[in-house]
C-alpha cells in the first residue's frame, strides 16, 4: 500500500505508556475463557466487553507488551494514523455526496494489553474494536503481528482493511444503523440475533472496501498484491474458518460475523463500487447473503 507522504490524523491517541493486563476474580484465564464463550455463544463484542469483562477485571496494573520506540512499531502506528487519515478524508467526501450531513470522525486509541473504553474494559485478546458510547477505535498493534503469525494474512493494506472495517461499523453508528440493529438483536432469538450481527459485520466489510476504492481513487495508493491480500485475510476470518481451525467444525448457529465466503464477497463489492448505497445487506434473504 502507498502512504508515501499521507498525512497522520489528528484523531490517534497512544495510550500504549499507561496500557497493561487487567487481573481480578478469577485471573486473566477466566476472562480469555469467558471472551471465547461469549463470541461461540453469539455474543457480540459488547457482550464480551460489558458482560464478561466487567465482571472479571477487578483490577488495572500498569504493564505494556511492546516496545513503543521500536521501528516496527513506529511502523505500524503510523500506518494506522495515515489509514485513519483516508478514512477521515474519503467518509467525509461521501457523506456530502449522499446527502447525509457532516461526517464526524471517531477517534483512535492505540493501547497495550489492556485499554479502558466507554464500553467497559477491553483487552488485546478481543482484537480491534470500535466502542459507540464514545465513538472510538481500539488498536493494539499487536494484532498485526498476530495476524502475520496466527493465520499468515499480513501486509500494510490487510491492516487497513482491518481498521476501514471499524471506521465502518463508526459509519453505521451515525446513519442510526448500529443502534437500530443493536435494539433488534435485543428483542430476538439467539439464532436471529447472531444472523443480525452477521449483517452489521458484512456491511463493515462492504463499507471498507468502499472506503478502499475511494481512498485509491483520491490517492492512488492500492499496490500490486493488495487487494488480493486483503481478500485472503477476509477468509481467514470467516467464522466458518475460525471455528474449524480452533475447534474442527462448524457451528453456524454461533456465527455471528460471517462466513470466509461472505466477507470476502461483501469487501469486494465495496471495492468494485465504490458506492455506499449501491449494496446493503439489509434487504435481501440471510441465506442470499
Amino acid at each position: 500500500m502507498n502512504l508515501s507522504g499521507r498525512r497522520h490524523s489528528n484523531n490517534v491517541t497512544d495510550r500504549r505508556g499507561i496500557s497493561g493486563k487487567a487481573i481480578g476474580a478469577g485471573g486473566i484465564g477466566a476472562v480469555i475463557i469467558g471472551v471465547i464463550v461469549t463470541l461461540l455463544s453469539g455474543g457480540n463484542l459488547g457482550d464480551v466487553i460489558n458482560n464478561v469483562m466487567g465482571s472479571q477485571m477487578q483490577q488495572y496494573v500498569t504493564s505494556t507488551t511492546s516496545d513503543p520506540s521500536s521501528p516496527e512499531e513506529q511502523r505500524l502506528f503510523d500506518i494506522a494514523s495515515q489509514v485513519l487519515a483516508g478514512t477521515e478524508d474519503v467518509w467525509t467526501r461521501e457523506f456530502q455526496r449522499q446527502g447525509w450531513g457532516t461526517y464526524t470522525a471517531p477517534q483512535m486509541v492505540i493501547y497495550s494489553g489492556a485499554v479502558q473504553t466507554g464500553c467497559g474494559q477491553g483487552t488485546a485478546q478481543t482484537g480491534p474494536f470500535y466502542c459507540s458510547a464514545d465513538q472510538t477505535i481500539y488498536l493494539d498493534l499487536d494484532f498485526f503481528k498476530n495476524m502475520q503469525r496466527d493465520i499468515g494474512a499480513g501486509g500494510d493494506f490487510t491492516y487497513a482493511y482491518v481498521i476501514a472495517h471499524e471506521v465502518g461499523h463508526h459509519v453505521q453508528y451515525l446513519l442510526g444503523t448500529l443502534d437500530e440493529a443493536h435494539s433488534r438483536m435485543a428483542r430476538l432469538p439467539d439464532a436471529e440475533a447472531n444472523q443480525t450481527s452477521v449483517r452489521i459485520e458484512l456491511q463493515a466489510d462492504y463499507y471498507a472496501g468502499v472506503w478502499a476504492h475511494n481512498d485509491n481513487e483520491m490517492f492512488g495508493s492500492i499496490e500490486p498484491g493488495d487487494v488480493e491480500a486483503a481478500i485472503d485475510a477476509a477468509s481467514k476470518i470467516g467464522d466458518d474458518y475460525l471455528q474449524r481451525k480452533a475447534y474442527g467444525r462448524e457451528m453456524p448457529e454461533s456465527f455471528n460475523h460471517g462466513r470466509s465466503s461472505q466477507r470476502m464477497r461483501w469487501l469486494q463489492l465495496g471495492i468494485d463500487s465504490g458506492d455506499p448505497t449501491a449494496h446493503t445487506t439489509w434487504s435481501q434473504p440471510y441465506s442470499q447473503l
